[in-house]
């Protein structure tokens, strides 16, 4: 695994979250350059296995020569049936490093960062029909309004919308068409002092809605209750709130909602426990050497034992 790829986040932290036995059969939702499933198949014994998901065709040349790894090229959002395909029904454990990998963040040409200029591009998985172009160009003002504030959580997100109606208009067919051209078009309306924060939540918003990333994060939580045997560990490494509070209310209760069902009794139907109270971050040591782990939250729960 090439570390100019990405450099996996709370390493350590994350393959103690799993709980890793010999000969257990475990999942890496993300696996990118392939960091964390080389922590995995090191504690692994002959017998265990790993499936790594990654719908980023550029994730392909870090894959282990390792006949306990399997990587299935496909977002995780459809793990229980393509794990099924393998003829796995349970696992022990899932991890999800959520996000934008470092080196999709440096290809400038994928569109993901404020650094450089590229296409506007943002997929994920280039299978994908729209980029973040098309999705500009069709939606209409009240519409890029719910995504940013939703998706970006920008104060005043209607003139972020209003600026870009604005702008294909004048640009016409062509569109926005490349980071730089969103960035010119954006930075105005950044605050004193918080340009690169303002663009940063724009790029985040129009990302998170052209790969759908929170309603893939929400099939793969609600596949965890089928997937993880009594016992099994699910790991996530979140990036900003949005994901974060999915995470929490799941851990804590099963559902999205985070509201916790009981039985005549007035004891706790929640379908797993917590390992972490509190979500972990990374150390100042950790954050100085990767500053992508400055925002990092990794909360680790466990099925319960009497999961049916």
């Amino acid at each position: 695994m090439s570390m100019s790829y990405h450099v996996p986040v709370l390493f350590d932290a994350a393959l103690d979250g799993l709980d890793l036995q010999p000969a257990g059969t475990y999942v890496d939702c993300t696996f990118g350059g392939g960091g964390h499933s080389r922590g995995i198949l090191d504690r692994l014994g002959p017998d265990g296995r790993l499936f790594g998901f990654d719908c980023d065709p550029d994730a392909v040349p870090n894959v282990p020569e390792d006949d306990r790894f399997t990587l299935i090229q496909e977002n995780f959002r459809f793990a229980t049936n393509f794990l099924r395909i393998q003829g796995v029904q349970q696992v022990d454990g899932i991890l999800a490093d959520l996000g934008v990998s470092s080196h999709q963040f440096d290809a400038a040409e994928r569109g993901f960062s404020i650094r450089g200029d590229g296409a506007l591009d943002m997929r994920m998985d280039p299978r994908l029909p729209e980029g973040a172009d098309g999705l500009i160009q069709r939606m209409s003002e009240q519409e890029l309004t719910t995504l940013f504030r939703q998706y970006g959580e920008l104060n005043q997100a209607h003139r972020a919308a209003r600026a870009l109606r604005k702008a294909i208009e004048q640009d016409g067919a062509e569109g926005i068409g490349s980071t730089g051209r969103l960035q010119k078009v954006l930075s105005p309306l950044a605050p004193p002092n918080k340009r690169n924060q303002y663009l940063a939540q724009a790029f985040q918003a129009l990302r998170i809605a052209v790969n759908d990333e929170l309603g893939a994060l929400s099939d793969l939580l609600k596949a965890s209750l089928r997937l993880l045997k009594p016992g099994g560990r699910l790991v996530v490494i979140s990036y900003h709130s949005l994901e974060d509070r999915m995470v929490k209310r799941f851990m804590r209760a099963g559902n999205l909602e985070g509201d916790i069902a009981k039985d005549f009794h007035g004891r706790s139907l929640a379908p797993f426990d917590k390992v972490t109270g509190k979500a972990l971050v990374a150390d100042a040591e950790e954050m100085e050497r990767n500053p992508r782990s400055r925002s990092a939250r990794m909360r680790v729960a466990a099925r319960n034992t009497q999961a049916a």
